[in-house]
């Protein structure tokens, strides 16, 4: 029903009508009670077929009118009036607009490409606008340039925000899209029209978010910079066809002068898979807003296009651009430089032991590190980067954490059961402790502390949390759920941080100094060794991709808005820091591990290592047979389950993939591995694998109850502590037999006993049968449980180190008497023993450790 001017709806007047479609008609109007100007919608009844319907967009058009950003046009009020007093139709519903006064972009660009000032300053303001409208979680879904309006004095609004997304309801599959395709009436080019700005996913109809408005805003800046549409078709089909399935033509091909930066945002605007498009559209806003706050700079320089010159110019522009050419040739001949070749790597350290921390001094010139040399315990040392020669500064044991802008170290102190975060002058003098709860760990002990530019505080990582200052927490973590390393970025806004899950694994994120978090990337097997790259602003880390092998490590870059590239491939390149004009302080490890057993009845040991990360799991109750795992590059990316007989007469035997096995059963059938969405039991022998899944839940760990036919599991329900439970192997389900909190460590041999920490760290005895736990006396900080014995009665007991004494406690009076103390006759390179085994009669053992041989090395011509 169209409106005549004169007509009166509710409160407004009709003045004239602006334009019509499917989605209704709009009009100039007079808002009678407040005496302004509006533009009003008259919005299509099938908008509303149903109350639910109804009430969803009036809460919807509530939100569209809270956002208050001057990049949008105002939405007053959403209205049901009755129809004009001259006639008898029903009630209609309306929203009341702004009435913008200017020209459609559409119009603007009419005549061809905008200049690039002008380009810039209509496209940043459009990115702005729908960032704050994504940030309110609404998308447009309708974007083109007949709903942004361009007002005389240059300010951008645009229009009919939301509507599309009402088109058509949710459907069993998810909410489909319909848009403005078939709502915007049938007239020849405008159904054409609308489709030249859909994203791939609105045209084949799958579910949309704001990225669906950054590839309809990449149209548009694709066509406001070259005067051509992104995919011109002669037909509807054939436009959706090229959307879903063809690039549009490079832009330089069609305008060579375009400036580099804004040619890939708009590649990456108009990329097919939403992901690879901006993770934030606050972030192609502020893109923009760079290179249009930089324009002057790239007219300048030639980076765009020119307006022609006057005729008479022409011939003396011609003969000065020649000379310029002739002697910009000359020059370039003359200064010619050789083209970029593979980057040079200097090695610094030379000694055989594993490197900590280490960083430039604020000379550029100077290196200072931590190290562990030939078995002796970590000490600080300085070097420069054209000498071979280091120096130990005299300072007590510590790993290094950073460097400030005025020669301050902060330093890690080891400490129990927590470490202690120091500072003290690269000149000289005492340590002076800050902060303790940080944790100490060479080599690659992470990074939980660094100063803020100008050296006015330190942020740290404390019980998993990133603070800043101390005291203030930016990023909450939890044990094995939270931060391990920080840095700041050069401006002091903001700070890096990689954060492990154990379900999700690594990630990397950044925060702002007010806790504003953005994850960068994720689910990453492993992600450490953060730096930030002083000219390109990426983070530089080193990560290992969730699937690949233990050792396969690559040196990465990240930047702010998500994109991600590989910088290095290379065996354990872990980046220290960047210095300002671009070197590269480089860490690089060699760590295979060894596995070592006394099998029975023998007077020495023996090293059953098998390939490159061999590390003992269980062994059976007689000490013959030994479960271990290889989680290095032989692997695979997967991991490897094996059994090997302990005398080390006979090859290993692969029993299937895995990086988790935890337990052999008693009768030696079946190998329990756990993954973090299922328990699957590998045969030892003949047979099929089986998986046991349980919704809902995150598994931790599983021992074996003697009857073979129970599990004792550790899992936690996603973002809670975790508890124990107990599971039949064929029938499940779980039943829990803790609250939240506990850890398992080991299980007596009647099964009526769990020994566990509890929420507190505490060391406890739980009753499988139901009861409250009782405290376990006789352990101190540090200790850890490795088995009961045959009788029950006793606890093996060891404390870490690179000497692993193990006692046995006797449960009821908490009374210790050593059992062994193992030790190494070359402790170069190794931090702990780990995984020691045992038989029930302590006869029989097995332990593992890592030796990590580093260097540290300078490279320069990364990029």
């Amino acid at each position: 029903m169209t409106f005549s001017p004169g007509t009166r709806l509710g409160p407004y007047e009709i003045l004239a009508p602006l334009g019509a479609g499917g989605m209704g008609e709009v009009y100039r109007a007079r808002d009678t009670r407040l005496n302004r100007d509006v533009a009003v919608k008259v919005l299509p009844e099938e908008f509303f077929e149903g109350e639910e319907r109804r009430s969803r967009f009036r809460r919807e058009a509530t939100l569209l009118a809270s956002l208050n950003h001057p990049g949008i046009a105002a939405i007053y009020s959403f209205e049901e009036i009755p129809g004009p007093s001259s006639s008898s139709a029903p009630s209609r519903n309306v929203l009341v607009m702004e009435l913008i006064e200017g020209q459609t972009l559409r119009k603007v660009f009419s005549a061809g490409p905008l200049p690039l000032k002008k380009l810039l300053a209509v496209a940043a303001q459009i990115a702005e606008g729908l960032a704050k409208a994504h940030e309110a979680g609404i998308v447009h879904r309708d974007l083109k340039p007949e709903n942004v309006m361009v007002t005389k004095d240059g300010a951008v609004k645009i229009l009919d925000f939301g509507l599309a997304k009402f088109v058509e309801p949710p459907s069993a599959e998810g909410e489909r899209t319909q848009t403005a395709t078939a709502s915007l009436g049938t007239e020849a080019g405008v159904v054409l029209g609308t489709i030249l700005y859909m994203s791939p996913e609105q045209a084949l109809g799958e579910k949309v978010d704001y990225r669906t408005d950054q590839f309809s805003f990449g149209s548009m800046l694709y066509e406001m910079a070259t005067g051509k549409r992104a995919f011109p078709r002669a037909s509807a089909p054939e436009a959706m066809a090229a959307i879903i399935r063809e690039e549009p033509a490079p832009m330089a091909s069609i305008t060579p002068d375009l400036p580099l930066p804004l040619r890939w945002i708009v590649e990456r605007c108009l990329a097919k898979d939403p992901e690879d498009r901006y993770a934030s559209t606050k972030d192609l806003a502020r893109d923009l807003a760079r290179l249009r706050d930089g324009a002057s700079d790239l007219l300048s320089s030639g980076g765009t296009r020119a307006a022609a010159p006057p005729a008479r110019r022409v011939g003396r522009l011609v003969a000065l651009a020649g000379a310029l050419m002739a002697g910009a040739l000359l020059a370039a001949l003359a200064l010619r430089k050789p083209a970029a070749g593979p980057p040079a790597w200097r090695a610094l350290t030379f000694r055989r032991g594993s490197i900590g921390g280490a960083r430039f001094a604020p000379d550029g010139k100077t290196v200072v590190y931590a190290a562990a040399w030939q078995g002796q315990p970590a000490q600080l040392y300085t070097t420069r980067v054209d000498s071979t020669e280091s120096t130990a500064l005299p300072l007590p044991s510590a790993n290094l954490a950073s460097v400030s802008s005025k020669g301050m170290l902060a330093i890690v102190l080891p400490r129990e059961p927590a470490a202690v975060i120091a500072e003290v002058s690269l000149a000289g003098g005492a340590p002076r402790e800050l902060v303790d709860g940080a944790w100490f760990s060479l080599p690659g002990a992470p990074a939980v502390a660094d100063w803020a530019p100008g050296g006015t505080g330190l942020a740290v990582v404390r019980n998993w949390q990133v603070e800043f200052p101390v005291g203030k927490v930016l990023v909450p973590g939890r044990p094995y759920d939270g931060a391990g390393h920080v840095r700041f970025s050069p401006d002091g806004r903001r700070i890096a941080y990689s954060s492990f899950s154990f379900a999700k694994g690594h990630l990397l994120g950044v925060t702002d100094l007010d806790g504003n978090r953005k994850i960068l990337c994720d689910g990453l097997d492993y992600a450490a060794s953060l730096a930030w790259h002083p000219r390109t602003g990426e983070i530089w880390f080193s990560a290992r991709e969730r699937g690949s092998p233990f050792g396969a490590i690559e040196l990465q870059a990240v930047s702010l808005s998500g994109k991600r590239r590989v910088i290095l491939r290379a065996p354990t390149a872990l980046v220290e820091d960047i210095a300002p004009d671009g070197r590269v302080l480089v860490r690089s490890d060699e760590s295979p591990t060894t596995m070592t057993c006394l099998p029975p009845g023998a007077s020495h040991e023996v090293d059953l290592s098998w390939q490159d990360f061999s590390t003992g799991i269980d062994l059976s109750d007689d000490g013959r047979e030994l479960l271990f795992t290889e989680t290095g590059v032989a692997g695979g990316a997967k991991g490897a389950v094996y059994m090997r007989r302990t005398d080390g007469s006979a090859p290993a035997v692969r029993l299937g993939e895995g990086r988790n096995a935890r337990g052999l059963s008693p009768d030696r059938q079946w190998v329990v591995e756990v993954s973090p969405d299922r328990i699957v039991l590998l045969p030892v022998g003949a047979g099929e694998a089986r998986t046991i899944r349980d919704e809902g839940l995150e598994y931790r760990t599983a021992a074996w109850f003697r009857d073979g036919q129970r599990l004792l599991v550790e899992a936690a329900a996603p973002g809670n502590p975790p508890r124990l439970w107990v599971r039949n192997v064929v029938s499940g389900p779980l039943h829990p037999i803790t609250a939240g909190g506990f850890r398992f460590a080991a299980l007596s041999p009647d099964g009526k006993t769990v020994a566990a920490t509890d929420a507190s760290g505490g060391a406890v005895l739980v009753p499988v049968a139901g009861g409250p736990p009782e405290p376990l006396p006789g352990l101190s900080a540090g200790d850890r449980i490795l088995r009961f014995d045959a009788t029950g009665k006793n606890l093996f007991v060891y404390g870490k180190g690179i000497s692993m004494r193990i006692e046995r406690l006797e449960i009821a009076t908490g009374q210790r008497t050593i059992w062994k103390e193992i030790s190494l006759s070359d402790p170069t390179g190794v931090d702990r023993i780990f995984n020691a085994q045992l038989t029930p009669d302590g006869a029989c053992y097995c332990y593992s450790y890592t030796r990590n041989l580093t260097r540290l090395y300078v490279v320069e011509g990364l990029r």
